[in-house]
């Protein structure tokens, strides 16, 4: 009995096992003291610093990412070369031929375009001028003030649109050496290109949860790019065709801005109509204006607004609301450049910031186009 007695006062006064042991919260380990509101002000000092230092970049971060995309939007054709017994050299020349032809042309459009229109609107002076005095005298009929009309007459004063084109005729034509620093990284980034598959493995063996988000993210921003060009070429087609069918003045260059706009998601529809509608107006009155936003209506809720976004919505797996916003923030901190990489820029943010951590899955839930199912909880509640 005394035996016994001393077996269990000798069990008793063991220590418990290490997983037994109480672990404090993660938040204590990581900050042992601090208030949580202390650390939230410090994560939000934080992000405010981060976002502050990409605005300040913003040269830097809009070419070298959009290069990044073009060069992953157009490395499947040097591995097709490669595939196809073409030597390494030989895929990277041919494949920084084919990057700089597609930016030529269309640099080269958009110069020539723009080049027409500066000279063009000129010759509708008159027109709009008739066109605001008419407004002008119909709003007077129904009491509204000649005096309080007049802030708003100057301010479609057409000398002054005139001289707002040829200032962005400037602009383009002294985006030159922009083109020439994004078309240097190009360059660099396709040589990089050739070793990228090497470097991927060599990330993946010592941080695998790292690759693999790479590579979704490369994964995911070619169908994203895939999809968007096929469509956006789509509707380009379509309103060259009913542009010249209505005879509005420079169709190429309104289906070229149709195309860059479908980059940009859920208004780039509505900067892409404007410019031709207006010159619809000032061409053939409100008729043809009409005409237009109907035919460019049809074309985005048919294509744009219903097909698209199914494809997109699977390639990339963002909701409607998370582009948006991720539209409004990235147009923020980059400007334009901002606004056609929201998606892309998003992408690789989610991949960094959530694929990475198996804890952050819920956020991947949160910003995913479907609703979870059994699967998507699951991987919430990981």
């Amino acid at each position: 009995m005394a035996a016994r007695t001393r077996f269990f006062a000798t069990q008793r006064a063991k220590p418990a096992p290490p997983d037994r042991l109480d672990v404090p919260p993660a938040r204590t380990l990581l900050a042992p003291g601090m208030p949580r509101a202390l650390v939230l002000l410090v994560g939000a000092a934080s992000v405010v610093v981060v976002i502050a230092g990409m605005t300040a970049a913003s040269w830097l971060i809009g070419p070298l990412f959009l290069a990044m995309v073009i060069v992953i939007a157009l490395s499947p054709v040097r591995q097709w070369l490669r595939r196809h017994g073409a030597p390494s050299w030989l895929a990277t020349v041919l494949l920084v031929l084919l990057i700089y032809v597609l930016a030529a042309a269309l640099v080269l459009v958009l110069v020539v375009s723009v080049a027409q229109l500066a000279a063009l609107l000129p010759t509708y002076a008159a027109r709009a001028d008739d066109m605001v005095a008419q407004v002008t005298s119909l709003l007077s009929r129904w009491g509204v003030s000649v005096a309080d009309l007049r802030p708003a007459s100057d301010a479609l004063d057409f000398d002054r649109l005139v001289g707002y084109a040829r200032t962005v005729l400037s602009s383009v034509t002294n985006v030159g050496t922009n083109v020439l620093f994004v078309l240097s990284l190009l360059l660099f980034l396709s040589l990089e290109a050739a070793t990228a598959g090497d470097r991927q493995q060599a990330v993946a063996a010592e941080r695998p949860a790292l690759a693999a988000a790479i590579g979704r993210f490369v994964r995911n921003t070619r169908r994203y790019l895939l999809v968007t060009t096929l469509f956006g070429f789509i509707v380009a087609v379509l309103d060259v065709v009913a542009l010249l069918i209505l005879d509005v003045p420079l169709p190429l260059l309104w289906g070229v801005l149709a195309f860059i706009t479908n980059y940009i998601p859920n208004i780039g529809f509505v900067i892409g109509v404007i410019p031709p509608a207006l010159l619809a107006l000032l061409e053939g009155g409100w008729q043809r204006m009409v005409a237009v936003v109907v035919v460019y209506g049809i074309l985005n809720f048919v294509v744009q607004s219903v097909i698209q976004p199914r494809f997109v919505g699977s390639a990339v797996g963002l909701s409607t609301i998370a582009t948006f916003v991720s539209l409004v923030f990235w147009s923020w901190i980059l400007g334009p450049a901002g606004a056609i990489l929201a998606v892309p820029l998003t992408l690789l943010a989610k991949a960094l910031l959530v694929d990475v951590d198996p804890r952050a899955r819920w956020v991947d839930t949160l910003l995913g186009s479907r609703a979870p199912g059994k699967d998507g909880r699951e991987a919430a509640r990981g």
